[in-house]
């Protein structure tokens, strides 16, 4: 496989790049990964996690940061072990050496961002409708969405630049949202309001609460997802083999803790019925917590937290559909880019038309983030079994191992939480598999093409599908 520093597959050392400048320390690292899994999950699926358990809404989202950590093992090993800016699918190809597996993995990679791009925007259209009381019905907030991720495509068209200062900002924005939630529930358990108890109550289907807590650890876990994007900030750590492991656990700490509060906090305050109506149930904690918090600017916090990861993720998805372009495994017409504005137009399209369509057709929050937390326990599963597979590759240089044990029980959480026995809504495996029969049928017709003309796919590079995944 070619090494990901050189791009467009390795021509040899005449066409070695700069490396990135090592700028970040682990403070910064640290932001970063907060920003990157603070943001839609929380803000718009709680609700949803109540109403598959009742009070013990904190458990679900405690089972993902578990399953979460594991899988972050996983990811040490390979970033510390190949400390370049890289991504699933480009562990994939290292493992397997297979170019279908490795489009596979970079296709559900791609969906999975617009999966929960769509899921941002149903919650920015939600938010917007209830917090200046609006009070749209389906079909309105169904316009906003598409609305929301019409504009979305215009800013991606016209070119984005994204810098790790700016994600700072955005990473405080988010989290001054849960803060709040946070302070009020506190503040409203100090003077006897709400219903604590609550937090212990389970929703049990027949005598059983661990189906139920299954079921909702697999919607929890889109909550957790954006931890293994900053694998892609290796090449720019001061020392990622020595900083990683400490900062990469570290935020999956603060953030699985920031999510227990939440969850505890809003169960306090409003009852698991309640924050099972509708899509914005941190709006209703605020309302029953500080009747008399402008709730309009909490709505604002959530709009800005939720439209930046639909930016992210529409970013990521048309490049990675841009990049497998490029490399011969989708058709050359996604690989177009705009004369003037140097941007993949009909990547750009492409991705936007597939996000159209989930907004309309599919619609709820539930089943789209389900689906994006479907696609990345698939991808995950094949991760862990990698690290296992790579262990005969030797490198140079001293680097993290993760217990042998972590990686097979990551493989197995994973993949179990991908069945169907989870209770998981069958519309999830409906929709994914929509999405990755679109992308084998496009596959499909490239092979035929490549053969008529004589190409071959080329090999991997970070510069192609190595890339970001989705953020949160």
């Amino acid at each position: 496989m070619a090494d990901a520093s050189i791009p467009g597959g390795g021509q040899g050392a005449a066409t070695i790049e700069p490396g990135l400048a090592r700028v970040m320390g682990p403070w910064l690292l640290l932001l970063f990964i907060v920003g990157d899994i603070l943001g839609t999950g929380i803000y718009a699926l709680t609700g949803q996690v109540a109403k598959q358990v009742g009070g013990v809404v904190w458990l679900p989202f405690l089972v993902a940061f578990v399953v979460a950590v594991i899988t972050a093992f996983s990811y040490l090993e390979l970033v510390t072990k190949y400390p370049r800016a890289a991504g699933a699918a480009l562990y994939t190809h290292k493992a397997f050496g297979i170019h279908f597996v490795t489009f596979i993995v970079a296709f559900a990679v791609m969906c999975s961002g617009i999966t929960s791009a769509s899921t941002a925007s149903r919650a920015f259209a939600a938010n917007l409708s209830q917090a200046f009381g609006l009070n749209y019905a389906a079909t309105g907030i169904t316009i906003i969405g598409l609305l929301f991720m019409a504009a979305v495509a215009a800013i991606n068209f016209r070119g984005v630049g994204e810098s790790v200062k700016a994600n700072v900002v955005l990473t405080l924005v988010e989290l001054t949202g849960l803060l709040i939630i946070i302070c009020i529930g506190l503040w409203a358990i100090g003077l006897g309001q709400g219903d604590v108890s609550r937090v212990m109550e389970f929703r049990t289907v027949g005598d059983s609460m661990f189906w139920p807590v299954v079921a909702a650890t697999t919607l929890a876990f889109f909550a957790m997802v954006g931890f293994e994007d900053s694998v892609n900030m290796a090449e720019e750590c001061k020392d990622p083999t020595r900083h990683f492991p400490k900062v990469l656990l570290a935020g999956l700490v603060i953030t699985g803790t920031i999510y227990v509060l939440v969850s505890i906090s809003a169960i306090t305050l409003v009852s698991a019925e309640q924050l099972g109506e509708g899509e914005t149930p941190l709006l209703q904690v605020v309302q029953a917590g500080a009747p008399n918090f402008p709730v309009e600017i909490f709505g604002i916090i959530t709009m800005f937290a939720v439209a930046n990861s639909a930016l992210i993720n529409m970013l990521m998805a048309s490049r990675l559909v841009y990049g497998m372009s490029r490399e011969h495994v989708l058709p050359t017409a996604l690989g177009k880019v705009h004369p003037s504005r140097r941007t993949p137009y009909i990547a750009i399209g492409f991705t936007t038309l597939l996000a159209f369509g989930l907004i309309t057709f599919v619609g709820e929050v539930p089943a789209l983030g389900g689906t994006t937390a479907l696609l990345l326990l698939c991808v995950f599963t094949v991760v862990n079994i990698a690290v296992l597979m790579l262990r005969r590759d030797r490198v140079d240089h001293q680097h993290f191992r993760t217990p042998t044990i972590l990686p097979v029980l990551g493989a197995l959480s994973c993949a179990f939480l991908a069945g169907p026995w989870t209770g998981r809504d069958p519309v999830q495996y409906k929709i994914a598999g929509i999405l990755i029969a679109i992308g084998v049928a496009l596959w499909v017709v490239t092979v035929l093409v490549n053969r008529a003309t004589g190409l071959k796919p080329a090999e991997p590079t970070m510069a192609d599908i190595g890339g970001s995944g989705p953020q949160n």
